[in-house]
């Protein structure tokens, strides 16, 4: 059986708030119906004791009850009073508690039900008590005539009365509240609608996990990664991307052009277009670029791959080296043997004095270059690398020599210089030269002397200089100052390099 999947994290608060909402407006209107319940008592209490008052101070009481018949005097004044005053008893009576008013005709002439003593000593004072209409909030005072006290007078709002009245209050009050509750749980519903599409839906528990395979991730691919902001800020760099671009320990929260990147690779990092697999030079290393921005309609940042190709280029270095060297063998292995058919087919010829005559007259020539380049360059990966580009120079039609004053001894090269790197760079130079004296440079036609490629190799004490000098037509003069641009060719043309990309030397 399948659990259910835990509620979102956007659901788990929307529900937390609903709650939140309800139980605050609860609070909110039990505190409001119980001192709205009070303050109704204390209204109804000083509205009677004003009516009460008005009653026992006005000189017509005291003036009726010196009469002789009080009640046909006081009645109707008493039941205007209590009209006007929209209370529900106003009761006049004698010291010793008969009545001479009553909203009940009948009730006139009883004795009156409730305390009387305090307001015989002269005070005026507040109770509830149940009399003929129920239970009442009535209000007992003294009237006067001159120093006596002639009668009482008790003004009264039965409870029920106020309790219909603390009603219609709490039916607003609930009305308020529902309200409240219906506006709370609509805006609590827009913002955890947006918190959902921002969290895409997930629980707490999820995006703390993502957020631990987040920080593992990051620190666990060698790769490196860099995210940038809407404002071209770094806003995240795992370790790989510090270590490839060399950033300093407060890059985070720092804007790219600040960081010091070459300017190439600061202008792929800024720029609003997307780039895939970009070579780009940084201090130490070459890495490899990916760009992307971050979807969402806005420009809310870019999302930055970097690999590191200096190890590949290494490896690709040291192939092309030994491809170098396997041509080179090959060429001489085909030189070889064309010179040893044609003595072996002399000799079949019967013509063994001219097998004889050919093969020293070959020998001699290849051991005079042997011993002039071995002589001379002493760095043995250099010495075979001439030796075998000169078997291939032959094959084109192209002498390949060695200048007089050419010498490199034996460890004098510098550890930081790799003989790999020699045999890149002037294989290269001397791959190029053969081609174009050999008429692939970009002109042909006959040849009044034999091409000719002229290499110079000499260390002195504080510099390697390596010159390779040809036959060929040159580089024609409008083209000078486009020798040095990147993916610059006089062969056919090939794909315009990517921006960024580094020149290749062509082969």
């Amino acid at each position: 059986m399948r659990l259910p999947r835990p509620r979102s994290l956007a659901g788990q608060l929307f529900a937390m708030q609903v709650v939140l909402v309800a139980v605050v407006v609860a609070g909110c209107a039990v505190f409001t119906y119980l001192t709205d319940g009070r303050q109704a008592r204390g209204a109804a209490a000083q509205r009677v004791t004003a009516a009460a008052r008005a009653v026992a101070a006005s000189p017509s009481v005291a003036a009726a009850i010196r009469g002789d018949d009080p009640t046909a005097t006081l009645q109707p004044y008493a039941e205007r009073v209590r009209r006007d005053a929209r209370i529900n008893f106003v009761t006049i009576m004698s010291p010793d508690r008969i009545r001479w008013t009553h909203p009940d005709p009948d009730r006139i002439g009883e004795e009156f039900l409730g305390h009387t003593a305090p307001a015989l000593r002269g005070r005026t004072f507040t109770e509830t008590y149940t009399g003929t209409l129920g239970p009442s909030v009535r209000v007992v005072t003294p009237v006067r005539d001159g120093d006596r006290i002639v009668g009482l007078v008790s003004a009264g709002i039965t409870v029920d009365r106020i309790g219909a009245q603390l009603r219609g209050q709490l039916t607003v009050l609930a009305g308020v509240a529902a309200a409240a509750v219906l506006l709370g749980g609509l805006g609590t519903y827009v913002v955890n609608a947006r918190l959902r599409r921002h969290t895409r839906g997930m629980n707490a528990a999820e995006l703390s996990r993502m957020h631990d395979y987040h920080q593992a991730a990051l620190h666990a691919v060698r790769e490196g990664l860099l995210m940038l902001d809407g404002q071209r800020r770094v806003a995240l760099v795992n370790d790989g991307g510090r270590e490839l671009l060399g950033l300093p320990a407060d890059a985070v929260g720092r804007n790219v052009a600040d960081l010091g990147l070459p300017p190439p690779l600061t202008g792929a990092l800024l720029s609003s277009e997307p780039r895939v697999d970009e070579l780009h030079l940084t201090a130490e290393r070459v890495v490899v670029v990916n760009t992307s921005p971050v979807s969402g309609g806005e420009r809310r940042g870019t999302v930055v791959t970097l690999r590191d190709h200096t190890q590949l280029q290494a490896l690709s270095g040291e192939l092309d080296s030994v491809r170098g060297f396997t041509e080179a063998l090959r060429s001489q292995a085909h030189e070889a043997a064309n010179r040893l058919h044609t003595v072996v087919s002399l000799i079949e010829l019967g013509r063994a004095d001219e097998a004889v005559e050919f093969a020293t007259a070959e020998l001699e020539l290849a051991q005079a270059l042997t011993d002039q380049v071995v002589a001379a360059v002493a760095e043995p990966v250099l010495a075979a690398l001439l030796l075998g580009k000169a078997a291939q120079a032959n094959e084109h039609g192209v002498e390949l020599v060695l200048a007089p004053d050419s010498r490199i001894d034996d460890g004098v090269l510098p550890p930081a210089l790799p003989a790999r790197d020699l045999v890149t760079v002037l294989g290269n130079l001397i791959d190029n030269a053969v081609d174009a004296a050999a008429g692939d440079g970009g002109s042909a036609g006959p040849r009044a002397v034999r091409p000719r490629v002229t290499v110079t190799a000499r260390v002195t004490e504080d510099e390697l200089l390596l010159r390779v000098r040809d036959t060929g037509p040159g580089v024609a003069p409008d083209a000078v100052d486009e020798i040095f641009e990147r993916g610059w060719s006089t062969k056919a043309p090939r794909p315009e390099p990517r921006p960024g990309a580094p020149a290749e030397i062509p082969p």
